[in-house]
Order: structure tokens, then sequence, then C-alpha cells
């Protein structure tokens, strides 16, 4: 009752005021979607790679595939059901909080020893030199060897984020630890024998060893150690195909129809794209199936051949987009671990990318390494695209604060 013994009736609202509430209601719940703390940035330029690599595999194999009577789309059409299948294991890397991950990293270890194992058992099979893959039915392929990255970049960041005592810096004996749990992993990739990757692994660890701030003298005893096991033990432990490719690397003149056939043939073929390429489909060594193994190892080549300076100058500009963005992420985290997830994952992006592109330029010797996102493979698509996961999650944690 008011003093004129009237009561109040409630105003209703008007409908400006009602719309005006249910904005401020949905601003607030678009704060809190994932959708809005992902890094465009990083999507962007991942997807205009498997974009690009796409393209490259359905030219480097459409000649390949109708001559043989079958589908010429095949290959672009496996790439494609591979970076949708990796699409749906990067949103759960992401998903998951990457803190919880300390907890499941010896999970991944275990596992990616185990099919490590399974390769060097009857279930593994030969391919390219290299006895590194498991068969399966249906055709299916699968290259433990892929995963065991992801195993090595979250547990060395698990190993060297723990400090204790109040330092903030890894000590001796974590390094160590570090040490000797990337060795089992590297120790079977060996016997395949894949020496790609296990170069790959030991950049990343130098990587993650620098960034953590671990004491400076371990990083130069590795580089040391590693000088000194490819000069003096290199030689009496590579296959014969491992020393041909080093040989064709020191003298690219050397049997240019046999062991120097694939580096010449990939510099011919980037040379004669020059500035504007000679279109897609339409580049004479690509076509003619001069280059082997072209949407995977070389899938450069083609690129280089049939679109030319600027066409592989963007892939290199994305590449690059991608590294930036990892190198933000690690650079925002808020943790050491975080920090050293994303640092592994740049350090194994940024050399593998180096040392495929640098083979087919001819300053690299060929490793049998493929290049992120744009090699044809279910397993390199899978590992790489659960990395960017990975990064992904580290910068939508660091995104919530």
């Amino acid at each position: 009752m008011t003093e004129w013994g009237v009561t109040p009736r409630t105003v209703p609202k008007s409908v400006a005021m009602r719309r005006r509430e249910a904005s401020l209601r949905e601003r607030a719940l678009d704060r809190e979607s994932p959708l809005r703390r992902i890094d465009w940035l990083l999507v962007v330029g991942v997807t205009g790679l498997i974009g690009i690599g796409s393209m490259l595999v359905w030219s480097a194999t459409r000649a390949r595939m109708e001559g043989a009577g079958l589908d010429p789309q095949t290959f672009l059409k496996k790439h494609i059901i591979n970076a949708v299948i990796g699409v749906g294991l990067a949103s759960v890397a992401a998903l998951v909080d990457y803190r919880s991950l300390r907890a499941y990293a010896p999970i991944v270890y275990i596992a990616s020893c185990i099919g490590l194992l399974a390769v060097l058992s009857p279930l593994g099979s030969t391919i390219n030199g290299a006895h590194s893959w498991i068969v399966l039915p249906a055709g299916f392929q699968v290259q433990p060897s892929e995963f065991a990255k992801v195993a090595i970049v979250v547990g060395l960041a698990m190993l060297l984020s723990e400090t204790r005592d109040a330092e903030d810096t890894p000590r001796d004996i974590d390094v160590l630890l570090a040490l000797s749990f990337c060795a089992l992993p590297m120790g079977l990739i060996m016997l395949q024998p894949d020496l790609g990757t296990t170069v790959v692994l030991v950049f990343i660890i130098l990587g993650v060893l620098a960034i953590s701030g671990s004491p400076s003298r371990w990083v130069i005893g590795l580089l040391a150690a590693g000088v000194v096991a490819g000069a003096v033990v290199a030689p009496h432990i590579l296959s014969t195909y491992q020393k041909d490719r080093f040989a064709a690397f020191t003298n690219p003149t050397i049997d240019p129809r046999g062991v120097g056939y694939n580096t010449r043939q990939a510099r011919t073929a980037i040379g004669s794209g020059e500035i504007t390429g000679k279109g897609l489909f339409h580049g004479t060594q690509t076509q003619g199936r001069f280059i082997p193994e072209q949407q995977t190892d070389f899938v450069f080549t083609v690129a280089g051949e049939e679109l030319g300076f600027l066409g592989a100058g963007s892939i290199i500009l994305l590449l690059g987009l991608v590294l930036w963005r990892g190198l933000h992420i690690a650079a925002m985290a808020l943790d050491p671990f975080g920090r050293l997830v994303a640092a592994g994952v740049v350090c194994w992006f940024a050399f593998q990318s180096f040392v495929n592109i640098g083979m087919t330029l001819g300053i690299m010797p060929v490793t049998g390494l493929p290049l992120p996102f744009l090699s044809y493979g279910g397993s390199a698509m899978f590992a790489n695209l659960i990395a960017v996961g990975l990064l992904q999650n580290v910068h939508m944690r660091n995104s919530e604060l």
C-alpha cells in the first residue's frame, strides 16, 4: 500500500528491454563458448595447407590411377577422409584440459612403445626400405613412429615442468630422467630403421630442453654427441639405401639414373615451374610420373612445378603462420607444462618442414619425412592434427583466465 492507499502495479518490461537482457545473456554464453577461445589464425593456416595438399596429392596421383584403370580421385578421397578423421582427433585433444594430460602421459608413452614393438614383430611390414608399418585389413596402414612424436612431446613437457625445492628450472636429474624416457622409443625407431623420425625426435628434445631452462651443458653435450655419432657410429648402423641417399646428397651428380635420380628429378620439376608454374595438372614431370613417391615425401615438387614460386612460397608462408601461432601460444602459456607442449610441437613442425622442403631443393639429404599437412598419409595426418589440437588446448585454457 502507498500513502494514498493504492497498491502499485508492476510495470511490464518493454520489448526493447527484454531484447537487451536476452542480448546480454547471449554475450555471456558466447564468452563461455569454446569457439570464441579458438586460435582462428592457426585454423586458417592448417586448413589452407590441407586444402592445397589435397590438390597436390590429386595432381600427383591422377595420371597413375587413370593409367591403371582406377578412380583418378582415389588418393584425393582418402586424403580428405584422413583429414576429417584427424580433425576429430584434434577436437578430442583440444577439449580435454591439457593440464590433466600429465595423468595420461604414461599411458600414451606405453601405447606408443607397444606400437613400435609391434612393428618389429611379424605384424610389421617393410615399405620403401623402412620396416615402419603395420598393415591392417581393408588396405589401411599405420606408422606408430608418427604417434611416438606426440608421446615424446607430452612426456618431455611433463618431466621437465615438474620443478622441486622451489626451483624454477629442471635439475640434472630431471634432464637425465627425460633423456631416459626418450631412449626406448628412439632405439626402437632406429631398429626399423627410420633415421628421419629419429632426427626429428632429437630436435624436439633439444628444443624442449633449451626452452625449459635446462642447464646449457646438456644441450651442448647432446649436440656434440650427435656430431660424433653421425661421423663415427652412423656409417656402421645405416642401411645401404640410407648410405646411398647421403652419397647422392654430397655428390648430386652421382648415378643420375640410380641413387641420384629422385633429387635430380625433384630439382628439375621445381625449377621448371618458374614464377607462376605450369598450372595444376599440367606439370610435365608430375603428370609424366618422373618423380617417385611424389604424393608423400616429394609433394612440394608438385607445388614448385605446377604452382610455381608463388604457389610454393604461399605454402611456406602458411607453414610460417602455423609456427608463429605455435610460438605465440607457447609464449602466452601460463604454466611450464603448456609452454613446453607448445614449444615441442613447434620444434617438430619446423624441423620436419625444413628437412622435407630442403631435400626437394637439394640442400638436405632425402630422409623420407612427409611435409606436415600436405603429404599423403593417414598416420602423419592424424599425428599432426593431434598436435594442432594440443596447441589449441593450451590456447583455449589460457583464454579462460
